[in-house]
């Protein structure tokens, strides 16, 4: 355990309090002394468990406090946190369902080639797609969470939802054709390995005939 370690775990305890603030209707909570509604109690949430991804990482590049946990943490705590706020978001009407499907299955699609890539001996880097996507997964769900307050933000929020939906769906694109070419070139090599060893195979009963054959003629 260290201190990016322990911020991932942070970041997936801010999950049930953002689900349990924002599917709240219309509460009001006074925090040092000021009246906020369940949106802007949850957007500040949000707000703070996104900081979390952001620090961990780099503390734990700075510091060089990568571990095995972290690794298999840090991806599960981000797709908590963005699935538990989509889904909430659909539960109160902010977002459409067929949406968060997308987005969210397009985290599972990408979490399951990685891992049969991962079995395979292969590691399938995150993209540059991938990481926009994240910023805009970010900057769209702050937008809908603020827009509830401030509806002049609800153009903005839609376009955001969009571009991460397409941005979503462009990653899942590039990450299934790395993930074909990593396979392809996996079952080329195999077949290679294959052949190679029939022929060995091949040649060795080829000689043992030869030398059989020898014998008898003498």
């Amino acid at each position: 355990m260290n201190i990016p370690n322990a911020l991932t775990l942070l970041r997936i305890f801010f999950v049930p309090m953002l689900v349990a603030v924002l599917v709240q209707d219309d509460s009001v909570y006074q925090i040092f002394g000021y009246n906020l509604t369940n949106d802007i109690v949850a957007l500040l949430i949000f707000l703070a468990a996104a900081f979390t991804d952001l620090l961990d990482g780099y503390l734990a590049r700075r510091w060089n406090q990568i571990t095995t946990v972290g690794m298999l943490l840090d991806p599960i705590a981000d797709k908590l946190l963005i699935s538990a706020a989509l889904i909430s978001l659909v539960q109160v009407h902010r977002v459409p369902g067929w949406m968060a499907v997308l987005i969210i299955g397009r985290e599972f699609a990408v979490s399951g080639l990685r891992s049969i890539a991962a079995s395979e001996g292969y590691t399938i880097q995150a993209s540059d797609l991938g990481k926009t996507k994240m910023v805009t997964q970010v900057l769209a769900i702050s937008l809908t969470l603020a827009a509830e307050d401030h509806r002049w933000l609800l153009g903005p929020a839609n376009f955001c939802l969009w571009g991460t939906m397409i941005f979503a769906l462009a990653s899942a694109a590039d990450y299934a054709r790395k993930f074909w070419h990593l396979i392809d070139e996996s079952i080329k090599e195999r077949r290679r390995s294959e052949l190679l060893r029939l022929e060995k195979d091949r040649q060795k009963v080829a000689m043992k005939a030869a030398a059989v054959s020898r014998e008898r003629s003498r």
